[in-house]
């Protein structure tokens, strides 16, 4: 055997990524296990161990259940389901395909979604004897919304109501209604068996009125040429490549287009245009390359150039700076996603702070009516509007997928939470600026002879914040320093006056004082803040906004017992009575802090002793 030649006609084969989809026991393992036993692509050893397996957990009798060869996991083939994402690998003579079996169940939209996010094609199956389902409604959403622009709509089981050609077509005229909107490239409709084989490989005579390609026919001529190619070149740069003393180059993957030596560039950052000096590859250097291919550039002339920014044509004005825009989302945690908390946004190579600062409205993927929603929940999609702590060039989804889309990862977990695709940016990105003014924060400090600084009180109700922080105030006032305290209950007076106590609306509360406790720093004045502040996500977003030296985290420690045994207003009375919902340390969590600057025990020490740790504490820190 020619092994070159075999190599070469391997490398000549066009390759196909596949998504497969659909509600539960629609057959999708079954259908790969037959497309890897037709195709030719299991071992022998698979082929004994599937085998034995058959007689355990099998649905077939004394036959083999094709089903067992992808169902990888023990739970999935005590359940009969399929629960992770498997990427399974096969071949014919004109193609190689890599599939992503994705689980049906709702609950496991999310592995659905990560499966899709890379697919030229995606096989949507449908029972014949069930018909289009909310899950089919839900899958025809997401693999729409992730830019897959080819679908096979595969009408499985037809041997189970005798192939009935009006079942298929009823099924066929229903789902052509599900996706009008939709913009598909290709649609594929095909009645199938994966169980006997009907219509995978070849044609059956049990449907002879079927006049269309099977479905590797339809999965072959799927169109995979890269469109990107034709657009403006755009590269993100993972590393600054600095492998001497005489060498600077930018290393990454090109997004978009392609780039020739001696053409001119700029980036996201700079409005500089310089020229590519050279362009290397794996093999060694190149004259031009393309979207798709990693490679290192190096530039005519020095520009500041770091991990992250990304390197335009001077002709690309699709790549646009923006640090607020509107995006789709879909939601991927058990922790319900909050307005206003802070998250961090990864876009290819940039790990950038922000939040989602308005819940536009949330998708009923069933009917796919648009609903006012709070928050989102696991595998909930939704409209959001977004702003990130930092300038970042971006692209619209549908243009361009690597810098349209980002993830969202939880702070604290460093968890992936989230993903999403941008639509625009929004104007305010660029018509808002800063102005500065002639009298700022430290000429007002200079004429208050005092450090402006937010000492921050977070306890449960009834710990004791508001009277220590008031008789704290008492003495810094009678020292002659200015103070503006803000207690929770007097700002949900005026300010917040349209907050309840649910999680999002205590994370807007918190928000709205942190940035009002931001302006009085500003002001020069010493801000004392009395909230529960329950979440130490919102903390943190609060101490964020402030120089390290400029807030200050007391924590209130008193136990829920001795609260409940103080309970001044009676609030903990009424909610175990269940009269008080979303009542912190009863049906709502209380987050304590994990590494305040000062713990005051309420229980062994008097308030007006707990005020003067303080003032020792902010001498100490030479705020007074």
């Amino acid at each position: 055997m020619d092994l070159d030649k075999f190599f070469q006609d391997q490398n000549k084969k066009k390759q196909v990524k596949i998504l497969t989809c659909g509600s539960v026991d629609d057959g999708k393992s079954t259908l790969l296990g037959r497309l890897l036993f037709d195709s030719q692509n299991i071992f022998l050893d698979q082929m004994n161990q599937a085998k034995i397996e058959s007689e355990k957990y099998g649905t077939q009798g004394k036959e083999i259940d094709l089903a067992l060869l992808v169902d990888g996991l023990q739970a999935e083939r005590e359940q009969g389901i399929t629960i992770d994402v498997a990427y399974r690998y096969f071949e014919t003579s004109n193609c190689k395909f890599i599939v992503a079996d994705t689980p049906g169940h709702e609950q496991y939209t999310r592995n659905m979604a990560t499966g899709a996010s890379n697919s030229d094609v995606a096989i949507i199956l449908i029972d014949a004897q069930k018909g289009v389902l909310e899950q089919t409604r839900r899958h025809s959403f997401i693999v729409s919304l992730l830019g897959i622009k080819h679908i096979v709509v595969a009408i499985n089981k037809m041997d189970l109501v005798n192939y009935n050609e009006n079942v298929f077509e009823t099924i066929r005229d229903e789902y052509k209604e599900l996706i009008s909107n939709f913009t598909f490239t290709t649609i594929n409709f095909i009645p199938l068996s994966a169980l006997k084989g009907d219509n995978i490989f070849s044609k059956f005579e049990n449907t002879n009125w079927y006049k269309g390609p099977t479905l590797i026919e339809a999965l072959e001529k799927t169109d995979v040429l890269d469109s990107s190619r034709d657009n403006k070149f755009s590269f993100p740069v993972q590393w600054v490549n600095r492998s001497s003393a005489n060498f600077r180059g930018y290393s990454g993957t090109i997004t978009d287009g392609k780039i020739s030596t001696g053409e001119l560039i700029t980036t996201t950052s700079s409005n500089k245009q310089i020229s590519v000096k050279n362009i290397y590859g794996p093999q060694g250097e190149l004259s031009e390359a393309y979207s798709g291919q990693a490679i290192t550039l190096t530039l005519s002339d020095e520009l500041d150039i770091s991990r992250g920014d990304i390197i335009l044509s001077t002709k690309n004005d699709q790549i646009m700076k923006a640090n607020q825009f509107a995006s789709h989302l879909i939601w991927m945690d058990q922790e319900p996603m909050l307005p206003e908390r802070n998250y961090i946004f990864r876009f290819n190579n940039s790990y950038i702070n922000g939040k989602i600062t308005d819940l536009v409205h949330s998708i009923n993927v069933n009917s796919f009516e648009e609903v006012a929603s709070k928050k989102l929940n696991l595998n909930d999609i939704a409209y959001c509007k977004v702003a990130i702590d930092k300038m970042h060039g971006i692209s619209s989804y549908s243009n361009n997928q690597k810098l349209g889309s980002f993830v969202i990862i939880d702070p604290y977990s460093n968890k992936t939470i989230g993903v999403g695709m941008i639509d625009h940016a929004l104007r305010r990105s660029s018509n808002i600026s800063w102005h500065e003014m002639s009298i700022n924060k430290k000429t007002r400090s200079e004429l208050n002879s005092q450090k402006p600084c937010v000492v921050w009180f977070t306890g449960l109700s009834g710990s004791g914040k508001s009277t220590i922080a008031n008789i704290l105030e008492q003495k810094l006032h009678t020292a002659g320093k200015r103070t503006y305290l803000l207690d929770g209950d007097n700002v949900r007076h005026g300010l917040n006056k349209d907050l309840g106590f649910t999680d999002t609306d205590r994370v807007e509360n918190i928000r709205r004082v942190a940035e009002v406790s931001k302006l009085m720093v500003d002001a020069g004045l010493i801000t004392l803040v009395s909230f529960i502040s329950p979440f130490k996500s919102e903390r943190q977003m609060a101490k964020d906004l402030l120089s390290s030296d400029e807030f200050f985290e007391i924590f209130v420690s008193t136990s829920l017992e001795e609260c409940e045994k103080r309970d001044p207003k009676g609030l903990y009375k009424k909610a175990r009575a269940g009269e008080l919902k979303n009542f912190t340390g009863i049906d709502s969590s209380y987050e304590e802090p994990e590494n305040p600057d000062l713990v005051l025990d309420t229980n062994s020490t008097n308030a007006e002793e707990l005020a003067d740790q303080i003032i020792n504490f902010l001498q100490v820190n030479k705020i007074i």
